[in-house]
């Protein structure tokens, strides 16, 4: 498949354009015009670049790519390594940050959803039909920490869980990611819990205050599927070999 045919489907699939975000979305570095070989993963570590080295990848697609607002943008030490070795192998690099988080059906939280049974409703923000932050509710009410030995399973690693209270989960609003600044926006609409990545020190007592249960399942665990599902997506589309390549990492 031709390099601009894919950057202009995923453009129009997962529409970029509609989002504001703090990194470029779509083709970042750009290498072989032809691609027949994908590696798929979250972040684009040095060690899924060398996963896509030594499985002669043509292009990598990650949800976190390169070339944040606000970094150090001089091409130096960590940047140089992984910059160096796209160039040196020839490797396309395309990334997709909030477009991926937000996509109703291969999107971080639409897969994260599906994966634990949540039906969702509608965006967090009834204002903001791109929000990064959604709310949905559980096929059947469960208690706080039944929920949490369901991420657990399904996701492979104990989350973090406040309970606040003892009133069982009926509706849940979440955010993959690091999206814990959510949990007040959730609560004011009297939702029974929050569920997202990363937990800040003011999280836990917004969770007690406003007695929302809150749990934190890991930004790299709660964003493992999007980029897994969009690869799954091209590969039924356009027959590319494609393959997801998980970079364990516990936060």
């Amino acid at each position: 498949m031709q390099r601009k045919k894919l950057v202009n489907h995923l453009n129009e699939y997962l529409k970029p354009f509609q989002i504001k975000d703090y990194c470029p979305n779509g083709l970042q570095v750009e290498g072989k015009t032809e691609i027949r070989k994908v590696i798929t993963g979250v972040t684009a570590s040095q060690a899924l670049i060398d996963a896509a080295i030594d499985r002669q990848a043509d292009a990598i697609l990650v949800h976190h790519g390169y070339f944040w607002k606000g970094e150090d943008q001089t091409v130096t030490g960590m940047k140089k390594r992984r910059l160096q070795s796209l160039l040196a192998h020839d490797i396309n690099l395309l990334a997709y940050h909030l477009p991926l988080d937000v996509h109703p059906e291969v999107g971080n939280n639409a897969q994260l959803g599906k994966l634990l049974g949540l039906t969702l409703e509608r965006p967090l923000e009834p204002w903001n039909s791109n929000s990064v932050a959604v709310k949905g509710k559980l096929s059947e009410p469960m208690a706080a920490t039944d929920f949490a030995a369901l991420i657990e399973q399904k996701l492979g690693r104990k989350p973090l869980l406040n309970q606040a209270g003892d009133h069982l989960i009926k509706t849940i609003a979440w955010c993959t990611g690091g999206g814990q600044s959510f949990i007040d926006l959730a609560a004011s609409q009297g939702i029974d819990a929050y569920l997202t990545g990363e937990a800040s020190e003011q999280t836990i007592h917004s969770s007690n205050e406003q007695q929302i249960h809150f749990f934190a399942a890991g930004h790299h665990a709660t964003e493992r599927y999007g980029a897994k599902a969009l690869g799954e997506y091209l590969a039924a589309q356009f027959g590319l070999d494609v393959e997801f390549v998980d970079i364990d990492n516990p936060v």
